[in-house]
């Protein structure tokens, strides 16, 4: 059995999955959660208005890696990858990031683009729910980009697409330079978001075609967060989010709750992490209209959240 590292940076946050890979009894890889762990370090900052990553938050992302690193050296990890999406891609400054990355954990970040992205996700989800209807779309919505993951069990991914629209992005370009984010969205501020959302998902379509999706399964925390407000939970609880289906209905209804609630009121939720609250709302507006999008072409009536995702992906890359 091996024990492998696998390391998510992205716009948002950085997580981190130590796990022991076996196989089944079908020889199929099998994997043993030792350890997961998320912290929202936000690398991704401003990078869409200055096209570099700010030094104070490569800092911040450098010190969680640091932790990380050791926890997975204490745990025996023997083989470790650590891929870097949306923010790192779009930086100028990249190699900054990458060299102190190298310099902690031996080697460089791969700086995947979002069809690689697309893929690794793809892969973690189906892997864990494997049961559910294919053909599949899986949507990983980030800090800086959403990707959109269309395949099936046997055959596998067969068409992807990344759009730069993930929850710190459209925050940053809708909602953070027009209002006060402590306040509830302005509603033209919703429109102007939902008009680029929604542009961005006709040329989607020019890819995938959503009348074929059997099933509707959604990564990240932007996701995660909606199903734990649909299902009514008080504390943020994996084990209860990981595979739960949640109505379309009830979808845009949370979606519509955090964007008519102020900041103080969205913090009295234990469910919605601390360092979700101001980009949770935009979030939720990306998911809102791809699950819209696809129900009103597929019929599907309800979207489910996977817990699995891109970490589990480059973990069993490594199988």
């Amino acid at each position: 059995m091996t024990t492998v590292a696998a390391i998510d940076c992205g716009t948002h946050s950085i997580r981190l999955l130590i796990a022991d890979i076996g196989k089944s009894d079908g020889g199929q890889p099998v994997l043993n959660d030792l350890a997961r762990r998320m912290e929202v370090v936000r690398l991704g900052q401003d990078v869409d208005k200055t096209g570099e990553l700010n030094p104070q938050a490569i800092e911040r992302t450098l010190a969680v890696l640091r932790e990380y690193w050791a926890q997975a050296s204490e745990l025996g990890a023997s083989k470790v990858r650590m891929v870097a999406t949306s923010a790192t891609r779009d930086a100028s400054n990249k190699e900054v990031f990458v060299k102190g990355v190298r310099e902690i954990i031996g080697v460089a970040p791969e700086v995947i683009d979002g069809k690689e992205e697309a893929s690794l996700s793809f892969t973690g989800s189906v892997w864990a729910h494997a049961d559910l209807a294919s053909p599949k779309l899986v949507v990983d919505i980030g800090g800086g980009s959403t990707e959109l993951s269309f395949g099936n069990n046997e055959g596998g991914l067969e068409k992807s697409v990344s759009l730069n629209m993930g929850c710190v992005r459209v925050t940053e370009r809708f909602f953070q330079a027009q209002q006060d984010l402590a306040q509830p969205i302005l509603p033209v501020c919703t429109s102007h978001a939902k008009e680029y959302i929604d542009s961005l998902l006709d040329e989607a379509e020019k890819t995938i075609d959503f009348s074929l999706v059997k099933t509707l399964m959604g990564t990240g925390g932007s996701i995660t967060t909606v199903t734990a407000l649909a299902l009514g939970l008080d504390e943020y609880d994996p084990d209860q989010i990981d595979g739960a289906a949640v109505s379309v209905e009830e979808g845009s209804e949370i979606a519509n709750w955090l964007r008519t609630r102020s900041r103080a009121e969205r913090l009295t939720h234990s469910a919605i992490h601390p360092g979700r609250i101001d980009v949770i709302a935009a979030g939720a507006l990306v998911w809102e209209r791809i699950v819209e999008r696809v129900a009103s072409r597929s019929g599907i009536t309800r979207f489910y959240a996977s817990e699995h995702d891109i970490l589990d992906g480059i973990a069993l890359s490594m199988a």
